[in-house]
């Protein structure tokens, strides 16, 4: 894992990085997260091996995209995915928000878009299940992630948080968390952070495990997952 990749535009972020102590929950959280990941790995091998092939062999590419964001204290990580996208994805939402005023509006408030042109039949399938993230769970093994936390973000978006953004740093980011289950997308990016800062502040064991219980309703109705 690479350690203290910053972003230029968080002066917070260089400012305060060195003083966050050690992840949000300690030992107890990390021996969980490992148990938890390796046995879903056991358990879901088959539909891992299965949408492997199925994203392979739709158009060819690869099966997984890793994408360079932000986990605890500032270190930067791949945060693995199945892959959901055409290859060019970065040029295909360069054009399309540029022609379309109402699509740029709506990446500039939540960082997303419901009608994205860069995801894949395969993709959206995927997507709407929760399932491209399943990769993740080797980041948690790694230690780069843990099974609940805030979902993890790039440099540009970490500045979104300004002084939350100590909260955000505080913690491992999730697989899952306050925001898979309270809307994702449907949601505001300020609620969005202010899940995070509430989660960071009120966090417990007992926490996580009603939020890993909400997770699975949550995923089935699938409010707010593009």
């Amino acid at each position: 894992m690479k350690s203290a990749t910053r972003s230029a535009g968080s002066p917070f972020l260089r400012s305060e990085q060195a003083s966050i102590p050690n992840p949000t929950g300690g030992f107890a959280k990390r021996t969980f997260d490992i148990t938890a990941a390796l046995s879903a790995l056991i358990i879901f091998s088959p539909i891992f091996l299965l949408i492997m092939a199925l994203v392979k062999f739709s158009d060819g590419g690869s099966m997984f995209y890793g994408h360079r964001r932000v986990g605890h204290n500032g270190r930067s990580f791949k945060c693995l995915k199945f892959r959901t996208m055409v290859p060019n994805g970065d040029e295909v939402l360069r054009q399309h928000i540029q022609s379309d005023p109402k699509a740029a509006e709506e990446w500039r408030a939540t960082r997303k878009l419901k009608d994205d042109p860069r995801v894949t039949t395969v993709g959206s399938v995927l997507r709407k299940l929760s399932l491209d993230e399943l990769p993740q769970l080797i980041n948690i093994i790694r230690g780069d992630m843990s099974v609940v936390g805030p979902r993890p973000v790039v440099d540009d978006e970490l500045g979104l948080y300004e002084t939350a953004a100590i909260f955000y740093l505080q913690t491992r980011p999730g697989l899952t968390g306050l925001w898979q289950i309270s809307g994702r997308n449907d949601v505001s990016y300020e609620t969005r952070i202010a899940f995070d800062t509430h989660y960071v502040e009120n966090w417990s064991f007992v926490r996580d495990i009603v939020i890993i219980a909400k997770t699975i309703p949550a995923v089935c109705q699938s409010r707010g997952s593009y």
